[in-house]
């Protein structure tokens, strides 16, 4: 994230253009906020690292209210984190607008094993598994909590991206129903609890 007065500022109005649906122009950027493309990009960056640090300051909060609302513990809190974060994602405008007029800078930029936004996404994840397995109330094994937290979140690109990816509507209803299925509670011997 930024730390400048200045970056934060142009990082504010990029995302304040993003969120009203309209497409982030470097050069109309630098020129709104009285500066050269040069100073805005030592402040911000590229475009797509500028892109990615939106995308993952939207994600954040959307995540932070799946937690807040989801189930209290288990298999069930990580289905319904993932289930609300991945519907969300699909319903929103914003992102939709995005998705659908840059559909390549997109999934690069949010599916692939560089992108900040998908191993941040992976980190959250993996940590909300770790927290279920150290309170005894989910056991990711015979996957690690990591392995496990990649497979959730291609599920959850899988779905939030299927009209780009195979043409078919995102459907947060079998976006769900997937979660649950790979995430089935198995009980855990007494003594294991």
């Amino acid at each position: 994230m930024y730390t400048s007065d200045s970056a934060l500022r142009a990082f504010r109005e990029a995302r304040h253009t993003f969120i009203d649906g309209a497409r982030i122009d470097m050069g109309q950027l630098a020129t709104s906020l009285g500066v050269d493309r040069t100073s805005l990009f030592r402040w911000v960056g590229n475009r797509d690292r500028l892109l990615s640090e939106i995308l993952w300051s939207l994600a954040v909060p959307t995540l932070d209210a799946a937690a807040a609302a989801a189930a209290p513990s288990g298999a069930a809190r990580i289905v319904d984190v993932l289930d609300r974060f991945t519907a969300d994602l699909i319903q929103a405008p914003y992102f939709r607008i995005f998705l659908t007029r840059e559909p390549a800078r997109a999934l690069r930029l949010l599916t692939t094993t560089e992108s900040d936004v998908q191993s941040r996404f992976v980190g959250r994840v993996t940590a909300l598994i770790e927290h279920e397995r150290r309170n005894g109330s989910f056991d990711p094994e015979p996957l690690s909590a990591e392995e496990l937290a990649r497979l959730l979140v291609r599920i959850s690109e899988s779905f939030t991206y299927a009209d780009l990816i195979s043409g078919e509507t995102p459907d947060p209803v079998r976006a769900r129903a997937t979660f649950e299925y790979v995430l089935r509670p198995v009980a855990l011997p007494t003594g294991d609890r």
